[in-house]
């Protein structure tokens, strides 16, 4: 497969936001995305021609945002939603390799669906992990270093470097990576030992520090996480808003390229599709 057959469904609801980012990064590199509402998934209130199947595309992501306000819980109403009438197509759509990304907002929904970090299977009935509040009690939007800790299982980023730091801006109120307080230390080691941590904050020299580096208190410093099959990730930081290097906040010093260190996560998905489908 070629990239330019390589369709991608960027999710969106009533709330989300930087949708058109997604498309944009996912366009520039040849690919055919594709604005799709909720709806048009679940065949509600559209028109025949409007009614859009999961199954036809090869990547979903899922944007960041405020879905449905972030009432009840981050993501939880988006979340709800889905699983009504796409629990089951979704989990098919996981098993056959497909690739799912959300980011921040779309990392919350993915684990109040139970597909992060999936310890249970595909989908956990109920949630095995929550984010919640930032330590500071407040909407963090900085600037985040994230050092790449995986061991190549994860499918949106094997272009990158092992232990290599790339800058990725964060925006967050809820933030914080919890897992049951009986069960937390089991998990971490089931993360570490199923290779699924991807991303840890990190301070400018490479060690996990606090805040602001580590921005909302997440326990062992995690950022990102994928599934066990390496197949679905989540992470808070938005690489969609780094695609170009101008778009840093210190693009004038040092500036060699126009890539920017959030491109090279779309670039690897891409390439581990072609070479899939």
């Amino acid at each position: 497969m070629k990239p330019g057959e390589v369709k991608v469904c960027v999710l969106r609801i009533e709330g989300t936001n930087c949708e058109t980012e997604s498309f944009q990064a996912f366009e520039r590199l040849g690919a055919k995305p594709e604005m799709v509402h909720l709806k048009q998934l679940l065949g509600q209130d559209v028109r025949d021609s409007e009614r859009r199947n999961l199954m036809d595309y090869h990547i979903l992501m899922i944007p960041g945002g405020f879905s449905s306000g972030d009432y009840v819980r981050a993501g939880a109403i988006f979340a709800a939603r889905m699983k009504s009438k796409l629990a089951a197509p979704l989990a098919e759509y996981i098993r056959e390799g497909r690739a799912v990304l959300g980011v921040c907002n779309g990392f919350q929904v993915l684990v109040e669906m139970g597909f992060l970090p999936g310890l249970e299977g595909v989908m956990s009935q109920t949630p095995d992990a929550v984010l919640t509040t930032n330590d500071s009690s407040r909407f963090e939007c900085r600037p985040t270093l994230l050092k790449y800790e995986n061991n190549y299982n994860c499918i949106f980023t094997h272009k990158i470097k092992s232990g290599q730091v790339l800058l990725i801006p964060s925006a967050h109120a809820e933030g914080k990576l919890l897992f049951p307080q009986d069960r937390a230390d089991a998990i971490h080691k089931q993360l570490e030992d199923n290779d699924q941590i991807v991303f840890r904050y990190v301070s400018p020299d490479g060690d996990y520090a606090g805040y602001p580096w580590n921005p909302n208190g997440s326990p062992r410093n995690i950022a990102g996480i994928c599934n066990p099959s390496g197949n679905v990730m989540g992470m808070m930081p938005h690489p969609e808003r780094v695609f170009h290097r101008f778009t840093h906040p210190d693009w004038t010093r040092g500036f060699s390229s126009e890539l920017g260190d959030g491109r090279v996560i779309f670039e690897s998905v891409l390439e581990s599709v072609t070479k899939r489908f």
